[in-house]
């Protein structure tokens, strides 16, 4: 009995020593995975219940992780499930997922059972649910007529459904043989259990198509019952009645509901006149957010049930001749549910840790454990490992002690089943994350800094910035993943971190960059505008950002996007709206983003009617002005606005004169909402004042008014003192105290000065004064260098002195610093770069306030013989708290010397002694040239010269070269290495006629420097003249135009085409080809004959173009239209002079038959008759076809 207590006490202790050690998951990284031994893991599994599609195959998941990989087995209703022994059930690779083949023939049902899968592997057994493998069903409607139902008008009616039993069970709903849904009411609905139900029936619900349809959603079929037909007569009256219910029966009844599960609760009621229905919780408040009314209030639904909707529940049914009730006792029971699920665990040999499964439920769980799938009690025994009702704990465990272990909680509503293991591992350190990650932040917000790692013993993580000691306390927050957070980053931040995470095994580190990036800001955002319509407005949007942040600006209206118009043209800091029209009205916002913030700004566009003709207009001046209740600092103005113009006054500017002091400049002294005509104004001593008021509306301001009379205030003793007031040195033996002076209306009165006082700060006790006038500054002379001083200025006037000035800390003055930085060592950290070390000198020699140091340095000559050139003087400036710093940009191969100074804000001090040191060699820069001097069928030469900056000793040369064909592709990579003192070569057997490219670069023995490249072809023939490298220069002449075409084989890359007029003095026309072989000239004259030729190299150098030899292009004539010689004007011209003629001897013919007489022309008429009918002479062809 005494051991039990001891045994509690005991198990609380190493409960607590458990929560204390971290539980540590093995990471998912799989390059770490791959050397790290691990239990099984389910990743998948399926659900508990598990209803499958008798016409599709059966596939039950099973997916698990672990190191090595672990193997699969199932169990069937308990037993194993041999899969080698049916030639149906198969298992994936690599997986335990089973797949039953029921394609041919199979019934599913012949699979049902409870299925659970095993993943092992040699540190453990992992078990997966319980899996309930049932069929689908959808059995058929037994077949049944119905007779008709006769009811009487107001009485209630039932029609019964009764669908088969299926799995799941099926969704029902009425409709008629139309596939109509019938409808529904208050009066007539259906019930939970899928009848229908009528409060009363009236006439109309007389028909023959009731029916009702069952649909098994899991294989998507729908069955439906025998019509029902319902004939409603009215032989007799029905008398009103109170309401009764039809479901549920009696006036109580309980019912229980699982937790997380959905509480449907039903009152439908008979009634004449229809019953309608309410809910109450008797026992509380029905939760107003999980509850909903349905089904015309008859159903009462709640959505993920808890303990707290137990209760009685109260249903009322009422109508106008009474009600009824019916409550409802609801209990909430509830399947286990995890407080405290099992989590892995990795141990260390000899740590201490607990798994803990914890779970509640009602009636309470009982908590099972198992190990590797055996009832725990039936496990091997191990003296590290003590069970305590929900919890393992493990004490100084041992290698060899991993397993995986299973937590089942179970009541009569369900279980839960939680597999989690315990891997004993020893593991030195790893820094998971991403060595030399760069975090950037914006100013002022917080950084977090990564350091996740891995271990066993779980290590222990510290921080370094730079090369200071441990980081530690503020501003620095440490979180126990390892991650290092800073609550406001600032420009100090920056820097190289590096992480540590160590334990009893090692120690593994990782540095990261931290980047602290000035905020994001709108410095003018966009303004109010008021615009007419039709007119274009501006809204800026100026930014300031981070210069290594790429900043994007967009706009929207109203909170969404701008609309798809050409209106609206958006620039870098501007938005353009041209023509505005009134939808354009609304709210602009500016957004303007980096990767890393953002900012914004928001304006609003309010668009007035523009009219025909200018009736919107600037207000006219305001009139009337006149002072009331004059005091001796204040007035009351007051003002008769003028004519708005259509445009309401927005304000009243109110300006002033000082005629006393700045007469004739006209200053704002407030403003005054349109609304108000009268402004009570605060005014200053000493001043003699005239007031003038102007109008403000949307098109803007009117001309001011006619000035007030003048009004005079009072002269009075200053208010105030002289602002900015300062005091420093110019020399080291003075002290200047500056301020800035009051302005005539600051002063008051007459007589403006100043007191200036100073004193020695903790020297002297009495103050030191003069008075002066006219001036911003007085100079103190004869002051120890460098001290401070108590200042103060007051303000006094021929009234009196103003009030007591403050005291201001200043300096005298700096002298030159008097030492010089001592111990000054040089360390060469590689052929550019350099670090200089000094000590600080001694306080009392700076003199003044220390600025820093400068380092002067200067190149005074090159190591190799070649290169004795000196360098200009340069330096480098370092904080005052620096005592080392780098020189960077040096060259290599070099003799340097420099000295360090330290300077005040006079100037530097002495120099130290001057020091000297050399960079080693570094890599060389290019050479002077690279060129190829000759090329032959198969050969190059190439030439060059040393690099100018050698860097050090010359070692060699590296040659390396590739062909290049016609399509710019490169072949494969030459190289050779050639002697420091060669400066050409020659390349044989190389390809005829084919282009190489060539990469040459210097050498020392720090290695290669830059390279320069070059091409060159090889010659085609071998022939002592230079001759353009075309061939088969052809031409062709379409509709189109003349398609010139030529083969090409020289190395230049740019192409011409030239052209000219045959036997013409004009220039040749040029026009460029674009990479190809042939090119089509067009607007060429028909008809003509042009020379044609193609042309090689740059424009520039008229010397260094090739030709190909001329063609000539004849383009053929365009054959003519045929004439018609009817629209021609000579023709035309003829004709009309020949019907004039005829036209004249016709009346000279008529003139004379009037006469009596005979002539001609008439003896011919009477011979022939009338000319007009007689048929055409060939001779008169074109003159019969003209008329």
């Amino acid at each position: 009995m005494m051991d039990r207590p001891i045994g509690g006490r005991l198990a609380l202790l190493l409960l607590l020593l458990g929560h204390m050690i971290t539980a540590l998951e093995v990471p998912l990284d799989p390059k770490l995975l791959e050397g790290l031994p691990q239990p099984p893991t389910i990743t998948h599994q399926s659900p508990k219940e598990y209803i499958v599609d008798p016409r599709e195959n059966i596939v039950i998941h099973c997916e698990a992780k672990g190191k090595p990989h672990p193997s699969f087995s199932w169990t069937r209703n308990g037993t194993h499930f041999d899969i080698d022994k049916d030639p149906k059930v198969t298992m994936k690779p690599h997986s335990g997922t089973l797949v039953i083949d029921i394609s041919g023939g199979e019934k599913a049902d012949a699979y049902e059972g409870v299925y659970q899968c095993t993943a092992h592997n040699q540190l453990g057994s992992a078990l997966s649910n319980h899996i309930v493998i049932r069929q689908s069903r959808s059995p058929l409607w037994s077949k049944e007529r119905f007779s008709p139902i006769v009811a009487q008008e107001g009485q209630s009616l039932i029609l019964h459904c009764r669908p088969p039993a299926g799995l799941p069970p099926p969704i029902v709903f009425w409709m008629d043989n139309n596939f109509q849904r019938l409808p529904q009411s208050r009066r007539v609905s259906q019930g939970l259990n899928g009848d229908l139900y009528f409060s009363n029936v009236l006439m109309e619900d007389s028909r023959n198509n009731y029916i009702c349809y069952a649909r098994f959603p899991h294989t998507q079929t729908i069955q439906q019952k025998q019509p029902i037909t319902v004939h409603v007569i009215d032989h007799k009256p029905v008398d009103e009645r109170a309401p009764v219910f039809l479901v549920p029966s009696g006036s109580l009844s309980s019912q229980m509901v699982l937790r997380g599960e959905v509480l449907e609760l039903e009152c439908i009621a008979d009634g004449l006149p229809t019953p309608t229905v309410s809910w109450t919780k008797l026992s509380g408040e029905i939760p107003g957010r999980r509850a909903s009314l349905m089904n015309f209030n008859k159903t009462l639904r709640i959505s993920d049930v808890s303990e707290a909707d137990a209760g009685e529940y109260r249903c009322t049914a009422r109508n106008r001749l009474g009600s009824v009730h019916h409550t409802f006792g609801v209990s909430v029971k509830a399947a286990p549910y995890w407080i405290s699920a099992p989590r892995n665990l990795v141990l260390a040999p000899l740590e201490t840790g607990v798994i803990t499964c914890r779970a509640r439920g009602h009636p309470k769980p009982h908590i099972h454990w198992f190990m590797n799938g055996l009832p725990i009690e039936d496990a091997p025994k191990d003296p590290s490992r003590k069970v305590e009702d929900d919890s393992i704990i493990f004490s100084e465990v041992q290698t060899g002690s991993s397993a995986v272990y299973q937590c089942n909680a179970s009541n009569q509503h369900g279980y839960l089943l939680a597999n989690a293991f315990v891997n004993v591992l020893a593991e030195p350190p790893r820094v998971l994350t991403a060595p030399n990650k760069v975090y950037q932040v914006i100013e002022n917000r917080p950084a977090l800094l990564e350091c996740l790692s891995f271990g066993s013993p779980v290590p222990a993580v510290t921080w370094f910035k730079d090369s200071s000691s441990m980081l530690e306390g503020e501003p620095y927050v440490f979180h126990k993943n390892g991650t290092l957070e800073i609550h406001v980053s600032q420009a100090v931040n920056r820097g190289k971190y590096t992480c540590v995470a160590r334990n009893n095994l090692g120690i593994s580190e990782n540095h990261v960059y931290l980047e602290v990036k000035e905020p994001t800001r709108i410095l003018r955002p966009p303004e109010y505008r008021v615009v007419q319509r039709n007119r274009d407005v501006v809204f800026e949007c100026k930014v300031k950002h981070d210069p290594s942040l790429i900043p994007s600006t967009s706009w929207l209206r109203d909170g969404g996007e701008l609309p798809e118009d050409d209106r609206f043209r958006a620039h870098l800091d501007s938005l353009t709206i041209t023509g505005v029209i009134e939808s354009d009205a609304g709210t602009y916002t500016c957004v303007t983003n980096t990767s890393l913030d953002q900012d914004s700004a928001s304006a609003r566009l309010t668009v007035v009617e523009a009219p025909p003709t200018p009736i919107y207009g600037q207000p006219d001046a305001p009139t009337d002005l006149e002072l009331t209740d004059p005091g001796a600092r204040s007035v009351q103005l007051t003002w008769t606005p003028g004519d708005e113009h259509n445009s309401a006054i927005k304000k009243f500017l109110i300006q002033y004169e000082d005629g006393l002091h700045q007469s004739g400049v006209w200053l704002n002294l407030t403003e005054v909402p349109g609304t108000k005509t009268t402004a009570h104004l605060k005014l200053s001593p000493y001043v003699h004042y005239s007031f003038r008021v102007l109008a403000l509306n949307g098109v803007g301001y009117s001309r001011p008014s006619t000035p007030s009379r003048q009004y005079r205030t009072d002269p009075a003793a200053p208010d105030e003192n002289p602002s900015e007031v300062k005091g420093h040195g110019t020399e080291h033996n003075n002290l200047v105290i500056t301020w800035k002076p009051l302005t005539g209306l600051q002063a008051n009165g007459p007589g403006l000065q100043y007191t200036v006082l100073w004193r020695q700060q903790g020297v002297e006790k009495d103050w030191s004064s003069v008075s002066v006038a006219n001036v911003s500054r007085f100079v103190v002379s004869g002051t120890p260098t460098f001290v401070p001083y108590e200042v103060m200025v007051q303000a006094q006037n021929a009234l009196g002195p103003g009030p007591k000035p403050a005291v201001v800390i200043g300096h005298s003055g700096e002298d030159f610093p008097s030492a010089a930085p001592g111990l000054v060592q040089v360390v060469v950290v590689n052929s550019t770069l350099a670090e200089v070390h000094w000590e600080h000198v001694p306080p009392r020699s700076v003199r003044g306030r220390l600025q820093g140091y400068k380092v002067h340095y200067q190149r005074e000559r090159s190591l190799h013989r070649h290169n004795s050139h000196h360098g200009e003087q340069r330096s480098e400036s370092f904080g005052p708290n620096r005592t080392r710093g780098k020189l960077p940009d040096l060259h290599p191969f070099s003799v340097y010397s420099l000295h360090v100074r330290a300077f005040n804000s006079r100037g530097e001090g002495p120099a130290s002694a001057p020091q000297r040191f050399e960079t080693p060699e570094g890599v060389p820069g290019v050479p002077s040239f690279f060129r190829v001097s000759a090329s032959d069928l198969d050969s190059l030469t190439l030439e060059w010269a040393p690099p100018h900056e050698r860097n050090g000793r010359l070692t060699g040369y590296t040659l390396r070269y590739q062909t290049v064909n016609s399509s710019h592709d490169l072949g494969l990579l030459d190289e050779m290495d050639l002697p420091s003192n060669q400066s050409s070569v020659t390349l044989h057997n190389l390809h005829h006629s084919t282009r190489y490219k060539f990469y040459f670069s210097a050498k020392t023995q720090q290695g290669s420097g830059p390279a320069l490249t070059e091409e060159a072809v090889t010659i085609l023939h071998r022939a002592p003249a230079i001759a353009p490298a075309f061939g088969n220069v052809s031409s062709s002449v379409s509709e189109d135009g003349a398609l010139i075409s030529w083969e090409y084989w020289g190395p230049e890359k740019h192409l011409y085409v030239e052209y000219i007029i045959d036997n013409s003095d004009e220039d040749w026309h040029t026009e460029k080809v674009n990479g190809s072989q042939f090119h089509v000239l067009k607007g060429l004259k028909e008809g003509l004959s042009y020379k044609v030729r193609v042309v090689a190299g740059g424009r520039e150098d008229e010397r260094s173009l090739r030709r190909s030899e001329e063609l000539l292009v004849t383009l053929p004539a365009m054959v003519s239209p045929q004439v018609d010689i009817a629209t021609q004007g000579w023709f035309i011209g003829l004709m009309s002079a020949i019907a004039l003629l005829i036209l004249i001897l016709l009346i000279v013919c008529f003139i004379k038959r009037n006469k009596g007489g005979k002539y001609p022309v008439k003896e011919k008429e009477d011979a022939h008759g009338d000319p007009e009918i007689q048929p055409m002479k060939e001779d008169d062809i074109t003159f019969g076809e003209y008329r």
